[in-house]
Parts: C-alpha cells; sequence; structure tokens
C-alpha cells in the first residue's frame, strides 16, 4: 500500500477538526450511563435479548460513536472480517507488502487482532479513545521487516493479554487509514466471536472477506444485513475464485448484495493462485483493493464523509434500538406492577383481617371472655348495673373489695389473642404473595432460592413488643382523659389498668362473630366495660377513647404488616419504572436528530 500522503499538509488536517458538540455527547454519555444499568431484572419473554442489546449497544456507545462524535478527524478504522479459513490475514499481508500476520494452522486461532497505522496516527490509537476495554500491545517488528516475533501474533497469548490489541507501525498502511485484522465472525470459540463483533462493531469500514465456495453462508450474511441497517462502508473481498467462473459468482453476489440493502457495496474478486514461499499473494492481486483504499485515505473529505455516514448510520440505529429497549423496559415495569398488586392485595387481605377480629368479638372468645368474667364477676358487680349508673359510681370501690382475679390475667390473655391474629394474618400474607409470585414467570424468577412464604424470623416478637406497646398507650390515654382530680380518685379505686382492660373489651366489643350463648355473655362483658367506662369518663369521652385506641391498634399493626411487605417490595425496587421508559424514549428521539444532523 503507497504512503504518498504521509505527508498530508498540516491545514488540511486542521480543517476536518470539527469542534465537539458538548451538548450531543452529553446526551450520549446520559444514554450510556442509562444502558449500563440492570434494565431488565424480570426474566421476561425476550428479556434475555433486551439484556444482550443493551451491553452490546453500552460497548459500541464507547468504542465507536463517543469516540467517532469527539472526532471526526480521526483516522478512519477498517476491519478486516470474514469466516474462518476466508484468507483475512493473507489479504492483510497482500495489502502492506510483507507478512504482518500468520494464518494459524489449527483453526480457529486464538490471537490479538493486530492494528495495523502508520506512524502518524499513532497518537488516536494507543491510547483508549477507541475500544477503551482493549489493552495496547506495542507489536515488535523482525529487523528489516514488519513482520511480528511469533509469540506476539499468531500464537495462543498469555491469558493476561486477552482482550488485547497489538498496534504496529507499518511504512505501507497510509496516513489517515488503519487496518484492523479481526478474529473469525463463525469461530468456535465463543471469546473469538464476541471480539470479532465488538471490532467490526467500532469499524468505520468493513473489508468482509469470503471464498468463491462460502459467499452465501448464513452467518456473514447476518453481519452484512446488520451493515446495511448501519449505512457503513462495505467491501467485499471475493476470495479463492477458480478461473473460469468468476463472472458468474460475482454476479450471484451482487444480486445477494442488492437483496440486502448493500448495492453500493464494492466487490474485488481474488482468483484461486498459487501463494510464494512466504505465503503471499502476488501484489497484483489485490492492487485494485489497495488503489480504493488509498484513494479514501489520501482524500480528507473522503475520509470525513465516510466518518459521518457511518455515524449517521449507527446512531439512526442506536435511536430505532434505544426505542425497543425503552419498550422492553415499559413491559419490565407492567410486570412489576401486577407483582406488586399481588403483594398489595395479599397484605390488605390481611389488615381487613386483623381489623374484622378486632371489631366483631373474635378476640372476646375463649381465654379472653372467660379471664375478663373472672376480673369482673358475675354476680354483685352485674347487679349494680340494675341500679343504675349513678349507684355504679358508689360502688365501684365496694366491689374492688371483694378482690377479683388479677387484672393483668385478663391483660395477657388479650394480648396472646391480638398477637396469635397478627401473627396469622401476616403469615397468611406472606404465604399468599409467594404462591402468587411462583405462578408468574417474572416473580417465581425474581424469588429464585429465597423463602418469602413465611414470616421473618423477629415478627413474632415484634408482634408482641407492639402489642404491649398499645397497651401502655391505651393507659396514657386513659391518665389524660383522667386528668381532674375527681376522675383520678374513681381511677384509682378500680385500678389504671383495669380501666385500660375495661376499654380493650369495648374495643373488641361487636357480636357479629359471636353465636348462641357467647352474644349473651360477651354482649354482658361489653355493657359491663361501658357502663365502668362511662360512669368515670362520660359517655361522649368514652366513645372518643375507643376510637382513639382502635386507631392507634389499626397503625400499629398496619406497621408490622407493612415491614413484612417491604421485603417483597425490595426486591421490586430493583425494576425500572415507567418513567425511565420514557426517558429512554426520549433519548431515542433526541438520538435520531443527531443521526439526521449527521446525514445533512
Amino acid at each position: 500500500m503507497t504512503t504518498n500522503n504521509a505527508s498530508e499538509p498540516a491545514s488540511e488536517s486542521a480543517s476536518l477538526a470539527v469542534p465537539a458538540d458538548a451538548e450531543a455527547i452529553d446526551l450520549l454519555t446520559a444514554l450510556r450511563g442509562q444502558l449500563g444499568q440492570d434494565l431488565f431484572p424480570l426474566e421476561l419473554s425476550g428479556a434475555a435479548d433486551s439484556r444482550t442489546a443493551a451491553r452490546e449497544t453500552v460497548a459500541q456507545l464507547e468504542d465507536y460513536i463517543l469516540p467517532r462524535y469527539r472526532s471526526l478527524d480521526a483516522p478512519l478504522l477498517a476491519v478486516v472480517g470474514g469466516s474462518t479459513g476466508a484468507g483475512k490475514s493473507t489479504l492483510v499481508n497482500a495489502l502492506v507488502g510483507h507478512p504482518v500476520t500468520r494464518a494459524g494452522a489449527i483453526r480457529p486461532t486464538t490471537r490479538q487482532p493486530i492494528l495495523l497505522h502508520h506512524k502518524e496516527d499513532k497518537k488516536w490509537l494507543d491510547s483508549d479513545r477507541i475500544l477503551p476495554g482493549l489493552k495496547r500491545i506495542t507489536g515488535t517488528p523482525v529487523a528489516g521487516t514488519s513482520v511480528l516475533s511469533a509469540d506476539k501474533v499468531g500464537m495462543d497469548p498469555d491469558p493476561a493479554l486477552i482482550d488485547s490489541i497489538v498496534l504496529l507501525e507499518d511504512r505501507a498502511v497510509p496516513r489517515g487509514l488503519a487496518l484492523l485484522d479481526a478474529p473469525d465472525i463463525d469461530s468456535v470459540s465463543d471469546e473469538n466471536r464476541r471480539l470479532a463483533s465488538q471490532l467490526l462493531a467500532a469499524a468505520d469500514l468493513w473489508i468482509f472477506v469470503t471464498t468463491a465456495n462460502r459467499y452465501a453462508d448464513a452467518v456473514p450474511w447476518k453481519l452484512l444485513s446488520e451493515a446495511a441497517t448501519r449505512n457503513i462502508t462495505v467491501s467485499i473481498v471475493l476470495d479463492r475464485v477458480p478461473a473460469g467462473v468468476t463472472e458468474e459468482i460475482s454476479a450471484d453476489l451482487h444480486r445477494m448484495l442488492e437483496r440486502e440493502g448493500l448495492s453500493s457495496a464494492r466487490v474485488f474478486v481474488i482468483e484461486e493462485q498459487e501463494l510464494n514461499a512466504l505465503d503471499m499473494l502476488p501484489a497484483a492481486a489485490v492492487t485494485e483493493l489497495k488503489s480504493w483504499l488509498e484513494q479514501i485515505a489520501v482524500n480528507s473529505e473522503s475520509r470525513a464523509a465516510i466518518a459521518r455516514q457511518t455515524l449517521a448510520g449507527v446512531l439512526k440505529q442506536l435511536g430505532d434500538r434505544t426505542e425497543t429497549m425503552a419498550a422492553a423496559v415499559k413491559t419490565q415495569d407492567e410486570s412489576a406492577r401486577r407483582l406488586t398488586s399481588y403483594v398489595d392485595e395479599a397484605f390488605e387481605e390481611a389488615k381487613t383481617g386483623i381489623l374484622q377480629a378486632t371489631k366483631d368479638g373474635t378476640l372476646l372468645r375463649g381465654e379472653v371472655l372467660a379471664r375478663w368474667q373472672d376480673f369482673v364477676g358475675t354476680g354483685e358487680f352485674f347487679r349494680s348495673l340494675e341500679s343504675g349508673i349513678g349507684r355504679l359510681r358508689d360502688r365501684i370501690g365496694a366491689f374492688f373489695t371483694g378482690k377479683p382475679q388479677p387484672v393483668d390475667h385478663v391483660e395477657k390473655a388479650i394480648e396472646s389473642g391480638l398477637h396469635a391474629v397478627v401473627v396469622d394474618q401476616g403469615a397468611t400474607a406472606c404465604e399468599t404473595a409467594e404462591s402468587r409470585w411462583r405462578a408468574d414467570p417474572a416473580g417465581i424468577a425474581l424469588l429464585g432460592g429465597k423463602n418469602l412464604g413465611e414470616v421473618s424470623p423477629g415478627f413474632s416478637a415484634e408482634v408482641a413488643k407492639q402489642i404491649r406497646a398499645w397497651q401502655l398507650d391505651l393507659m396514657d390515654i386513659i391518665r389524660s382523659e383522667g386528668a381532674s382530680k375527681r376522675m383520678t380518685a374513681r381511677m384509682v379505686s378500680f385500678g389504671i389498668n383495669g380501666v385500660a382492660v375495661a376499654l380493650m373489651v369495648v374495643v373488641f366489643a361487636s357480636t357479629a362473630g359471636l353465636t348462641g350463648l357467647e352474644v349473651g355473655i360477651a354482649g354482658g362483658s361489653a355493657v359491663v366495660g361501658q357502663k365502668l367506662l362511662e360512669a368515670i369518663f362520660g359517655e361522649d369521652a368514652v366513645r372518643r377513647l375507643a376510637k382513639k385506641a382502635m386507631q392507634g391498634l389499626e397503625i400499629r399493626c398496619n406497621e408490622l404488616l407493612d415491614g413484612e411487605k417491604k421485603r417483597f417490595e425490595l426486591i421490586l425496587s430493583e425494576v425500572p419504572t415507567e418513567a425511565q421508559s420514557t426517558k429512554l424514549e426520549e433519548y431515542a428521539a433526541a438520538v435520531r436528530r443527531l443521526a439526521r444532523e449527521q446525514d445533512a
């Protein structure tokens, strides 16, 4: 390859320098940040493809779009790609006129790609301006040539040198063009295929090498179709064409290119011929291709046009991909909302269940009912109700001289019954929410090995603590309500704990859930508590006290259930929201505007 532009005037190079559009670069950088997040945590249909698209898009932003946007005057990167055994290395050697890379005897050869460049273009290539994820290794030419020593190229590299490229200055490479020999696109090595795709995505133009008997293979055409969507400049090297069939095969290839939207692609034919002792093609075999590349390299306007054409195509593709990913994020959000609704419904049912149990008389059954009857008695105290509320006030103190059962028995019974209700409802909510998640593909993937179907280990103890705290709240309410001297005296005669227990009974007193004899007993118990409190505080105050006590209990129970609910919400908090989907749609529209600007 000639070097007639090695001393290209500085003024021409300077004329290519386009001031970086800070706003556009900020936009693209922000988009890279968005796509670098975990946008698709739910295992939905197509989520794996969306994750792959996001990774590839981030890589292309870093490897090509941002670097090229910042410096349209940087050398064009021409990537030589193709299938295993197509003759890429042989072609590269022929283009520079001497061996610089060797084909592997055993295919595929795991090797570092070689980046050939002009000496004055090194500053553009030895930094992380492009392909920042790949380490740079400076190639060492063998004396008098550009051949790399065998430990550098063509052999399996040291594992520490994986994900690296070899930079090699070569006087035969024209200034303004860098030539990159990429791994096989159909390699059996996953790493080779990944690297080949990454390098092709970072290219300004492709030199695609295929052979007369493999030009219709599916893998190359998948990548060529991708090139068509990017509007990248493509040249096809049809290698090893048997004599006499060049016209026929070339015509067929052109038809295929036209069907794929690549009718403008240049096709260079290399007929099948013997290699020399250095495995080199005759110089004449690549004369036409060399001339085409040199014309591009020597003309700054040609280079800028190719750079802008490729950049515009890539930006348009980026806009389309971003919009597709925005739709996928929206689907993730919709699925997360569905999973959230399962949890909300389960825990709302639990809250309703607790509230119902505190209002329908359920908590006055069994042990609570028995302990309350032991405390208030069924004889003298009940008979005092028949004498009216006025006489009741006089008898309260006398009644308790009979030493009824300790009030703490009732407190503990209430605490135990309420504790059982809250724990049971919490456990049911967790079990229901988890079972609904496990029935949903998105939910089961989120759960993984987590066990959210049971309450957390400290839930029972926390419930007991909150119930005791509520009982203490009642005592504070009663002290505040009974602050007058007269009321304090009445409470002293009965005991503040006894008044608090009476208030609990009134709170739980509705007989809606009781049957048979329980109705009468619990109803009578409620009347006793009601009359007792009215004797101390008055009728209006009792209603106010009961409402305040019920509200306090409801708040504490809701907080307990919300704590269990948060275990599910914490997992869902990692799922992107509709706002992120909308933001990606805005990015897509903005990127398309950038593409139109480059096209213009």
